[in-house]
């Protein structure tokens, strides 16, 4: 997968280029399971105060993935950008120990204008 020259944007537009043809919608889900190590840390923050360093890094590593799969799906569409991106988190199970990020957006292939 080539991300680098690829083009995201919330947007519906994008500065400098013109849409040739919208291709339809992408989207892609990550779902990871927190485990009892990184709960236990969390816990221990959330006692005594500051950020918890495990959460952010799942989040991070959750949305990496999901930015990876979108822009492979698009690609496999022909796209070269996505417009209108939205990217959401939600805590999922009975416990709220899994974590869900979805990424949808609009799949287009763009020239610079």
């Amino acid at each position: 997968m080539k991300a680098k020259n690829f083009l995201i944007t919330t947007t519906n537009t994008l500065e400098g280029y013109q849409i040739e043809q919208y291709l339809g919608v992408v989207s892609s889900e990550v779902i990871l399971g927190a485990n009892f190590f990184r709960d236990i840390s969390a816990g221990i923050t959330n006692f005594i105060g500051g950020r918890s360093g495990a959460y952010e890094r799942t989040f991070i590593e959750a949305k990496e993935a999901a930015l990876q799969e979108i822009v492979q799906r698009a690609q496999e569409m022909g796209a070269n950008a996505i417009i209108g991106a939205d990217l959401d988190f939600e805590a999922l199970g009975s416990d709220n120990g899994m974590l869900m990020v979805s990424f949808s957006g609009t799949a287009v292939i763009v020239r610079r204008a």
